[in-house]
């Protein structure tokens, strides 16, 4: 505090140190060092009012009095201890302070702007009050006394004065809302920018006007041309036929259950499938509803993945039938052929890892295509000791389906096993030449494959035909127009495999 403060009257100091009193001052008015032009007038008011030459919008802190407006003078601002309008807010809140000659007023007498240049002699000044505090005031100096003021010139003043208090406070209100504005304009931006990196489609329909509000992703969406608002008639056109309906019943439903919506629906014009959440925003006095606001996100992957895994569901319970009716099959055909129960067992196992090969291919690639080179890898490759040497192949690329990769994985697995028992997979040099061919036959295409046994033991066509020999003949009758011819030459067994693709 300085030394003139101190030289203050308590009462006085107490007002100008007042810390409530400061609080407001800055909350209300944070830039109270600024002059501004829109207090100008009720300076110039006060100073015709009463034909003065000075006049001020006087804002008081503890250490300085800031000129908001003057009229007469070109200074902003002055000590507060040596103003006259500290001890005006001093004062009742309600009164005025006049001071009709300053040199006979032992407050004011040795102030420097009395007892020297401009020598002023009379003042006259009404508090500025806001949220019950004198924060500043309106007043008016001449360098002449002035004795009998007549009480009607204060009135004035002190209806400037509620007039300034007033425009203070507008101008507070008008920068809080200026500053709650731009907050809002930019968590909107935030949120229409987060919405726009998700691809989310925002929407708002105003349901009496029948216009829906939309965000880029809502029109990109729905095929439509880059605008800010659609008719709802057009958003509910847009949707597919076979959705509409549905969609429609879902909304009202929402809007007269006051509960949330939900639905998925394809764009007629995209096929894209869409996601769509929103409520009933706002009612009117009766309750029916005036907004509703939703969201729309893109579902078509996950629509999509929902149908690939449909179908592979449905296409995995047909091939366990097919598959439990063949291991059925193989199960009574193989003890047929032998009442060795390790003897079946090691035939069986046999046969069923071949069909597990090929189910594990085949699952691997969501029952779709497999390569002829994956098949013939995995059912040869544990019947010999090295495939590079003993399996030499020459073929086209050429994908199988489903039916054609377990037929073919048996016929290819009992060829090698019995080559692997009696033919040229059970010496050591011996290999098994392979040629397949994918041939145009009539505009489809038809797998060619020979198996041909070289360097092996001499061959002799076996006096009764077992199992083994009708499975390779049979494997493949779930493929129309197949075949599989098995010869036994001297030089080696070779079967020819003609399977439609």
């Amino acid at each position: 505090m300085s030394d003139k403060t101190s030289d203050l009257q308590p009462v006085v100091t107490a007002a100008l140190t007042s810390a409530q009193r400061l609080d407001v001052l800055r909350a209300v008015i944070p830039d109270m060092a600024e002059p501004d032009a829109d207090f100008r007038d009720l300076a110039d008011m006060a100073a015709n009012l009463f034909d003065a030459p000075v006049a001020l919008v006087t804002l008081v802190d503890a250490e300085n009095q800031w000129f908001k407006a003057a009229s007469g003078i070109t200074e902003t601002r002055a000590p507060s201890a040596d103003s006259f309008c500290v001890h005006t807010i001093a004062g009742s809140q309600d009164g005025a302070l006049v001071v009709a000659d300053a040199t006979a007023d032992p407050r004011f007498a040795n102030q420097p702007r009395v007892a020297g240049s401009p020598f002023l002699r009379f003042y006259a000044g009404v508090p500025l009050v806001i949220d019950s505090q004198a924060v500043g005031t309106i007043c008016v100096f001449d360098v002449q006394p002035r004795h009998d003021l007549p009480p009607q010139l204060v009135a004035q003043l002190q209806r400037l004065s509620r007039v300034a208090s007033s425009l203070f406070v507008l101008k507070h209100d008008a920068r809080q809302r200026a500053l709650k504005e731009a907050a809002l304009s930019r968590e909107e931006q935030r949120h229409a920018h987060a919405l726009d990196a998700a691809n989310i489609g925002s929407w708002l329909w105003d349901i009496r006007s029948g216009t829906v509000s939309c965000n880029e992703p809502m029109m990109r969406m729905f095929g439509m041309p880059s605008a800010k608002s659609v008719h709802a008639r057009d958003i509910f056109s847009a949707i597919h036929p076979e959705d509409r309906v549905a969609t429609l019943a879902k909304l009202r439903a929402a809007m007269a259950q006051d509960q949330e919506y939900d639905g998925t629906f394809r764009v007629g014009a995209t096929g894209r499938w869409l996601l769509g959440r929103g409520r009933v925003y706002e009612r009117d006095a009766k309750g029916k509803p005036t907004v509703f606001l939703g969201i729309n996100i893109d579902v078509t992957e996950q629509q999509g993945a929902t149908q690939r895994t449909r179908l592979l569901l449905r296409e995995l319970n047909h091939r366990v039938k097919n598959t439990l009716a063949m291991l059925q099959s193989l199960a009574r055909q193989t003890l047929r052929q032998t009442s060795d129960p390790q003897e079946f067992m090691t035939a069986f196992a046999g046969r069923l890892q071949a069909i597990s090969e090929a189910h594990g291919l085949l699952s691997d690639h969501e029952w779709g295509e497999i390569r002829l080179s994956a098949l013939l890898a995995k059912q040869l490759a544990p019947h010999v000791r090295d495939y590079e040497t003993q399996i030499e192949i020459h073929k086209d690329e050429i994908l199988l389906g489903p039916d054609q990769a377990v037929g073919l994985g048996l016929v290819l697995h009992e060829l090698a096993t019995n080559a692997a028992k009696y033919g040229s997979l059970s010496v050591y040099r011996g290999r098994v030449v392979l040629t397949a061919r994918s041939v145009d036959e009539d505009g489809r295409r038809v797998l060619h494959m020979t198996w041909t046994e070289v360097d092996g033991p001499p061959v002799e066509e076996p006096s009764r035909r077992g199992f083994g020999s009708i499975l390779i003949e049979r494997s493949l009758d779930k493929v129309m127009g197949s075949s599989v011819k098995v010869e036994y030459l001297p030089a080696g067994l070779t079967a020819i495999v003609r399977l439609p693709l």
